[in-house]
């Protein structure tokens, strides 16, 4: 239970952040609504007859001070967070407070440890970036594969879609994404992210049964480039998209997510099937579940829930694997995902 305290969504009104809200509300938590747009805020509180409602622009630091006064900790789920996560990040410094974040943007991920690594670690608070379903879970998933091993020579993220409708906070991050880096796709290789102008290969994916091999993007690379190597010595690290599911994101015309059940979540099922390497030996771990954005609620919620009763390992900034106990972890999400080990 989260004992009636207070829990900051950032972009609570957006469709992820619905979720958050709703989490968080189950688990006992109170949240208190903050964004940019008051209008939206005071539409969803009035579903909510006491809901407490703090607008704050990520340029307005006194607004966000005022948004996080009193409360437990805040959970951004505002994108695009090469926008948002900075700011909100210092007012959670300001506050002394821990900081989670569902950025799946890399080099927004990228930024937050490079910025406020030192900051948050000499300031005792806790900042878990892409505490999600991607970046999170896919790290949570290698750091349970690893074991007891201390280093491996490549990691490998592959994402079954049955299809991906995204939202519009998925789209206006990946205009962000393709401006900074100048229409190049990036990849992790030897320790470093590379910039490359060539296509991505496609290739075939051993899928568990009874999704099976299905063709997918080569070094589609998501946020898990940037979780898994912050933690784990690992100097290769690839991601990879069902080809199905890549063609809905990049079509102009794919229809946003639409509910089928009282939860609010899609039709849309996934398999995360990730695999760590060292010499001859690979060690897996696969996760299957349904809607990927509906999903990140209870990772982001499990992760507040963790830290406000220390359930942690670090300080400062630290991905999903890092900070928590990751087989305990996705044992805890079993209402939400199946998890198993395949040695």
């Amino acid at each position: 239970m989260g004992a009636r305290q207070t829990v900051a969504v950032y972009g609570a009104y957006g469709h992820t952040g619905r979720f958050v809200v709703a989490e968080l509300r189950e688990r006992g938590f109170v949240p208190v609504l903050s964004g940019r747009d008051a209008g939206r805020l005071a539409e969803m509180a009035s579903a909510a007859p006491g809901t407490v409602t703090r607008p704050a622009a990520v340029d307005d630091a006194a607004a966000l001070d005022r948004a996080l006064d009193g409360v437990a900790a805040v959970v951004n789920c505002a994108g695009p967070f090469a926008v948002t996560a900075a700011p909100v990040i210092e007012a959670a410094l300001r506050a002394g407070i821990p900081y989670v974040d569902v950025a799946a943007e890399i080099e927004a991920n990228a930024d937050t440890f490079a910025r406020f690594t030192d900051r948050a670690r000499a300031a005792g608070v806790l900042v878990v970036p892409a505490m999600a379903f991607y970046g999170g879970l896919g790290d949570l998933l290698a750091t349970a594969a690893m074991g007891e091993w201390t280093e491996a020579d490549e990691a490998h993220v592959a994402y079954a879609l049955s299809h991906w409708h995204p939202t519009p906070g998925t789209r206006a991050a990946g205009r962000v994404s393709r401006d900074r880096r100048g229409g190049r796709r990036v990849r992790y290789t030897e320790g470093r992210l590379e910039y490359r102008t060539d296509a991505a290969p496609t290739l075939r994916w051993p899928f568990p049964a009874p999704t099976g091999p299905r063709d997918v993007i080569g070094e589609f690379t998501m946020a898990d480039v940037v979780t898994l190597p912050s933690h784990l010595s690992v100097p290769e690290v690839r991601t990879y998209m069902t080809v199905e599911a890549a063609a809905d994101l990049s079509a102009p015309d794919t229809p946003a997510p639409s509910a089928v059940d009282a939860r609010g979540r899609s039709g849309q099922t996934f398999v995360v099937d990730t695999v760590v390497r060292r010499g001859g030996t690979e060690r897996r771990a696969v996760a299957t579940g349904r809607d990927i954005y509906a999903v990140t609620a209870p990772l982001a919620v499990e992760a507040v829930q963790r830290v406000l009763t220390g359930r942690t390992r670090t300080v400062g900034v630290a991905s999903a694997g890092a900070a928590f106990d990751a087989p305990d972890f996705l044992r805890s999400l079993s209402a939400h995902l199946t998890c198993t080990p395949h040695p």
